[in-house]
């Protein structure tokens, strides 16, 4: 199952204009123009957790780990800078919570431009 969710979010990921897949120590990342906008976790540190890993709006992380305490966590290092961790091991995947979420990450951290030329398009 691993293999099919890291192969399903890099295609998620990799249709963003000018996304690239990086390999950051023991995980993957997505980038936009070097800006990281997901990282794809697995066993990170030895924890035994699959997840993706987004940025979000301020106060956002917290709200959401609140909320599903069993799917969201904080991400280490990442979570204060207002990312969140949607874990990818527990239950059914929602693709299109998945995608949502990395549409959000990608708009938050690619260049004004690149965002509005994708996203006024109609592209997603």
């Amino acid at each position: 199952r691993r293999n099919s969710t890291l192969t399903r979010v890099m295609k998620l990921c990799l249709a963003f204009p000018e996304a690239k897949l990086e390999h950051k120590h023991a995980h993957v990342a997505f980038a936009v123009r070097g800006k990281t906008f997901v990282y794809y976790l697995d066993d990170h540190h030895g924890d035994g957790i699959v997840s993706a890993c987004f940025k979000v709006g301020p106060g956002e992380n917290a709200e959401l780990v609140r909320a599903e305490p069993d799917r969201y966590y904080m991400p280490a290092y990442i979570g204060p800078r207002g990312w969140v961790a949607l874990r990818l091991d527990v239950g059914a995947i929602d693709w299109g919570e998945v995608l949502e979420l990395a549409t959000q990450s990608y708009r938050r951290v690619a260049p004004k431009r690149l965002v509005e030329r994708a996203f006024t398009r109609g592209s997603k």
